[in-house]
């Protein structure tokens, strides 16, 4: 059923409210147990999560579904052959075009949502009312309100989240949980300060200029709740590759740019090593510099200055080698990634993976001793959660905790735009007597 935008607008934020449903009852621990899974979204990073997941001997992907059914077409192909290349001859893949029918299918245990980030809290939430786990990509949500709205849903219904942040697992990158592990036990003394590289976003070089809608696109409905606005293939995706980077991650009106896009993976990392999983800077300070007559919209250049407990500074600066630097009163250690892309638009990262991890001093990488704070394993992240799902146990990076890293950054894009210091309740999750930040 095709309905206009504003019926949708109207009637799709009481949808998940009005849901009462509950959860398929199932003996997790059996051997037999196999989870079924669909794909909402098919674009880049859902087309990476859909096959990794198809891996886990536990899963079977049963659905896919994307506004664009050009890439719902492509999806639903991929997993089909991948079945088909296990000696299968008679695949079934549902195809759907509106999560909405997908979450409610019974029969589907858990979805894996990969959709713009103005879309993240909406698909979570309706997707927790109807009692599916999920593995969201991050940022966990495009804004802070909806962090705190989905972090409630997910925990109410007692539904197991995953959020995309890879670097919390030991494949590929285990250089983030060995450098987190060394500052969270005091290697490097009395932690001071976060250095924090994120790459840059470059404007596209191309002035805004309205298109025609592709016909295999429902361009009303991947709006949702932004602006009105004309179509334009810049920003949302290409119409002729699946592996490209999207548009909309550089639009404002669906993501924020690389301080939420890069941003959620390295202060989860930075929150795991000062142990503020839960918690949250106290001040946040910025300056960026913003794309302007260009088809993109988000931050190019940017300063960022949070003060944590303990006062901990975490800076963040376009100027800075990409990855995270911890400095303490006895040393130092610095962990990125390897120098594998996840696709051409990566910031250029160290071709030698051993150049990835490196502290002042050897002894900081030690062995550590049996009373030490070590992370629990996760040595495949899709693999985790559907493990987690069936131990029916948090996730190596649940909901919640995702919730503090999205906060932090949006907090950030906040006082970007409003060119002034914030302050920042992070038991309440409010900013302190500050209408306009808390309207933002």
């Amino acid at each position: 059923m095709k309905i206009n935008r504003r019926t949708f607008l109207k009637t799709t934020g009481t949808s998940a409210a009005g849901l009462l449903i509950v959860p398929r009852l199932f003996a997790d621990d059996a051997p037999s147990k196999v989870l079924h899974i669909a794909q909402i979204g098919c674009g880049r990073m859902g087309s990476d999560d859909m096959v990794g997941m198809m891996k886990h001997p536990r899963v079977r992907m049963v659905a896919v579904c994307d506004l664009d059914t050009k890439r719902a077409g492509i999806a639903k192909t991929t997993v089909e052959n991948f079945y088909k290349n296990k000696g299968e001859t008679a695949v079934d893949v549902k195809e759907y075009h509106d999560h909405r029918a997908v979450l409610a299918q019974p029969g589907i245990d858990g979805v894996l949502v990969c959709v713009p980030d103005h879309w993240h809290a909406q698909v979570g939430i309706e997707a927790a009312a109807a009692g599916k786990h999920i593995f969201g990509q991050k940022p966990l949500t495009y804004d802070i309100a909806g962090s705190i709205a989905l972090t409630e849903a997910v925990r109410a219904k007692k539904v197991i989240f995953q959020t995309g942040s890879q670097q919390r697992s030991e494949n590929p990158w285990p250089t983030f949980r060995l450098a987190s592990e060394a500052v969270r036990n005091g290697r490097i003394g009395k932690l001071k300060t976060i250095k924090i590289g994120l790459g840059i976003d470059k404007p596209s070089g191309h002035a805004p200029a309205a298109m025609p809608v592709p016909q295999t696109l429902d361009w009303d409905r991947l709006l949702g709740a932004a602006p009105q606005q004309d179509y334009m293939e810049g920003r949302v995706h290409s119409q002729s590759s699946i592996t490209g980077r999207p548009g909309w991650i550089t639009t404002e009106d669906f993501g924020l740019g690389m301080i939420t896009n890069w941003g959620a993976h390295h202060i989860d990392i930075a929150h795991w090593a000062m142990g503020q999983e839960l918690g949250g800077p106290k001040t946040i300070e910025a300056q960026a510099e913003f794309m302007h007559n260009d088809v993109w919209t988000v931050h190019t250049s940017y300063h960022v200055e949070m003060v944590y407990p303990d006062d901990v500074l975490v800076i963040l600066d376009n100027k800075y080698e990409v990855g995270i630097l911890f400095e303490g009163s006895e040393g130092s250690v610095f962990c990125t990634r390897g120098g594998a892309k996840v696709n051409a638009s990566d910031p250029n990262l160290p071709v030698d993976a051993s150049d990835a991890l490196r502290p002042s001093d050897p002894k900081i990488l030690a062995p550590f001793g049996a009373d030490a704070k070590r992370w629990a394993p996760s040595p495949n992240h899709y693999f985790n959660w559907i493990d987690s799902i069936l131990a029916n146990t948090d996730p190596i990076a649940p909901v919640d905790q995702a919730a503090r890293s999205l906060q932090a950054c949006a907090a950030a894009w906040i006082a970007m735009k409003l060119k002034r210091k914030l302050t920042w309740d992070a038991a309440r999750q409010v900013f302190v007597k500050d209408d306009k930040a808390n309207a933002m």
